[in-house]
């Protein structure tokens, strides 16, 4: 009956250790971490325990050494020790000094210790479950994945991995134009994996510029084999992309490359990503250069270029500005993101700037602050101010958006 205990509780947790993928060698290790402390619970100690674990036939065997004292030795006390009277119950023939091995039986420890111990063994192997779960997503953060759509909720969409795991695209992750169905397969690169609650969270994202470039990498043989670079990638997830590509090989047109035959290669990934608009440049470490092409369509006359402050003004016909600043702004923001410089765009008349006017002209109607507060962000002329925008100037200046349509109001009376 003690034997059938053993194997009962062996047996049982070798198969549900099985079903989780758990190796052996762990599967083992922790039997044993339960049983000791199921012993130390009992006895105080484990030190003079010995376990011996066969989890392939169900053999479960634990033994207790103990030194045989005299019945009135001052050690008769000590965990490892037993009275000679105690150790002739178990065998008649024992003197003082030898040892007594003892096998313990499951049903020693009583029946509320076996269920307490099976229920710490299925704990055990939960939370080793998700540490393995939680280790394989940290190593696979900025990677591809696809997973299956299961529930779509406000915040968030979960989805099911390939081996049953939830996986989650909460609202910011995801492209505006997405849509999600119940049992549709989707597309994301692992974000970043979290500890909740001690259950692992795993983030993924469809608006990372990783995704684009892993995306490119799939659909560029070139990328994956690392003849051609991605030097950067900025997005307005779903709108407009900017991907810096350079090309180790003299051979090979990088842009060309990655656009592929009439457009082949870029229209999959245009279409992965909600017909986001991806504009393909030639990397290069001229800044002039590079500036030009971040800023295509649009045909740059000529620009000045502020590497202390990192500001770049370039100066365009006027039939080129609306080109270089984009629908909503986009295109002049994401050339911005892409060389790490703010632009500011000037218009030009008949080959000439257009009129400007300082800022500290207009001391009597806008507040000292404020001036100060555009100057700091590189703003010292009327026309500055108007060609950047309101957009821009909300998120760039810590002015109120009620300031700043004042300001915009005074500035273009000038000219009117």
């Amino acid at each position: 009956m003690a034997t059938l205990s053993n194997a009962t509780l062996i047996e049982s947790f070798a198969d549900f250790a099985r079903q989780k993928n758990i190796d052996r060698p762990t599967m083992i290790r922790i039997l044993e971490d339960v049983l000791r402390n199921m012993i130390r619970k009992k006895y105080g100690t484990d030190s003079n325990f010995d376990i011996i674990i066969n989890a392939d036939k169900g053999d479960l065997e634990i033994w207790r050494f103990r030194e045989i004292v005299d019945d009135d030795s001052e050690d008769i006390w000590d965990h490892d020790k037993i009275a000679l009277s105690e150790a002739r119950k178990i065998e008649p023939d024992f003197e003082v000094g030898e040892e007594v091995a003892e096998q313990i039986y499951l049903e020693d420890f009583g029946r509320r210790a076996v269920t307490m111990a099976r229920q710490a063994l299925i704990q055990k192997v939960k939370d080793l479950e998700k540490d393995i779960l939680f280790q394989k997503y940290k190593d696979l953060v900025g990677e591809i994945i696809t997973g299956e759509v299961y529930q779509v909720l406000s915040r968030e969409v979960l989805l099911i991995d390939a081996e049953g795991n939830e996986i989650s695209i909460p609202r910011s992750e995801q492209i505006p134009k997405d849509r999600y169905r119940k049992g549709e397969t989707v597309r994301a690169i692992v974000h970043k994996v979290e500890m909740v609650n001690g259950n692992p969270k795993i983030i993924l994202s469809r608006t990372s510029p990783v995704f684009l470039e892993r995306l490119f990498e799939q659909e560029v043989p070139e990328v994956y084999d690392g003849l051609i670079t991605i030097k950067k990638v900025v997005r307005e997830p779903g709108e407009r992309a900017k991907v810096a590509v350079e090309s180790f090989d003299d051979r090979i047109d990088p842009v060309g490359a990655c656009v592929g035959m009439k457009g082949s290669r870029i229209h999959a990934i245009v279409r992965e990503l909600q017909n986001e608009n991806i504009d393909v440049i030639n990397y290069t470490e001229n800044l002039e250069l590079y500036a030009q092409r971040a800023l295509s369509p649009a045909k740059i006359s000529s620009m000045k270029i502020d590497k202390e402050n990192k500001r770049i003004a370039v100066y365009l016909k006027p039939d080129q500005v609306s080109l270089a600043i984009g629908k909503g702004g986009l295109n002049i923001r994401l050339a911005s993101r892409l060389l790490g410089y703010e632009i500011d765009v000037f218009r030009e008349l008949e080959g000439q700037v257009e009129e400007d006017v300082d800022l500290d002209e207009f001391a009597d109607e806008i507040e000292g602050w404020i001036i100060d507060e555009l100057k700091r962000i590189g703003l010292d002329t009327a026309k500055s101010v108007l060609n950047l925008g309101r957009e821009e100037l909300v998120r760039r200046a810590d002015l109120e958006e009620e300031t700043i349509d004042e300001v915009l109001n005074i500035l273009q009376k000038e000219f009117e």
